[in-house]
Formats: structure tokens, sequence, C-alpha cells
């Protein structure tokens, strides 16, 4: 091999249009656009133009709508939070919160708070101060022998 014969893979290079440099390089006189009018222009806006028509996101009924005040909750099962206390991350005689979730890695980040969810099985008695849990992890925390504090909801907090 040579210097000389060393070359770029093929469609290595991509070399842009030069656009109107006469009839010859065939993107001459209108470049491509095609002939006059208002797409021909720069600052073309019709995206939802139909030609008078009545246009479709305007023919289409209205649907629902988004709660400004709804909370995103952190959800975590019971399973998850024995599995922790099973590995060493979790004191079970310490009451866990929202703060302690995040820092042993069970959460990412505190959101509005976490509610605890009824999967899998808990065996330690532990004290969970949380926004909330469903009715089967009430029950299982309850039966080894914890229990849930549930904590004010964000958006009373702040209303209040």
């Amino acid at each position: 091999m040579k210097l000389n014969e060393i070359s770029d893979n093929e469609g290595a290079t991509h070399y842009r249009k030069r656009l109107g440099r006469g009839i010859g390089s065939g993107l001459g006189k209108t470049s491509g656009k095609g002939v006059k009018g208002q797409k021909a222009r720069s600052g073309v806006a019709i995206k939802g133009f139909e030609g008078g028509q009545m246009p479709l996101h305007r023919r289409l009924p209205k649907r629902g709508f988004n709660n400004i005040f709804r909370l995103d909750y952190n959800e975590i099962s019971v399973g998850a939070v024995q599995a922790a206390i099973d590995a060493g991350k979790l004191d079970p005689t310490a009451t866990v919160t929202v703060e302690m979730l995040v820092a042993v890695g069970l959460l990412r980040r505190p959101k509005d708070g976490v509610r605890l969810l009824g999967g899998g099985e808990i065996t330690a008695a532990v004290t969970f101060e949380i926004a909330g849990a469903s009715a089967p992890a009430l029950a299982a925390v309850e039966k080894a022998g914890g229990k849930v504090i549930a904590l004010a909801k964000k958006a009373e907090a702040v209303a209040a």
C-alpha cells in the first residue's frame, strides 16, 4: 500500500447540493423547488393546511385534559424493601422514609412521595413514613408487625 493509493470508503463523503448554479448543473434556476408559489419561497408554514377544507385537527373532537394538580409518586413494592433489608442496605429498626430509600438506591429521585405496593412478602417489622400504601401492602406490613404512617399530600400542604 502506498500513500497515493489511500482513499475514503465509498459513500464516506457527502457533498452538499450547490443550488442555482446554471441549468447545466441540473439544480439551476428554481433549484429543485418546482415553479413559483408559496412552497418555492422560504418560511413556508402550511403544516395543517388542506386547501381550504377544514383541517383534520379541527374536524376531530377534543378529548381529555391534563390535571395540573396530579401528583407523581414513586412506587415500590414490599418485596423490594424486604430484599434491601435482607441485603443489609436498610435497617429494619429505623423508620423508612423517602430520603432513606433514595440513599440506599431503591429510588432514583424523590418525586412527590412514595406509594408502597403489595408485590412480594415482607417479614421484618418496619415502620414506613410515606405518602401512602395500597390495601395489600398495608395488610402485609401490619401482618409482619410494622406500620405505615401516611404523610400529608404536597398539594394540600401547598394550598394550606
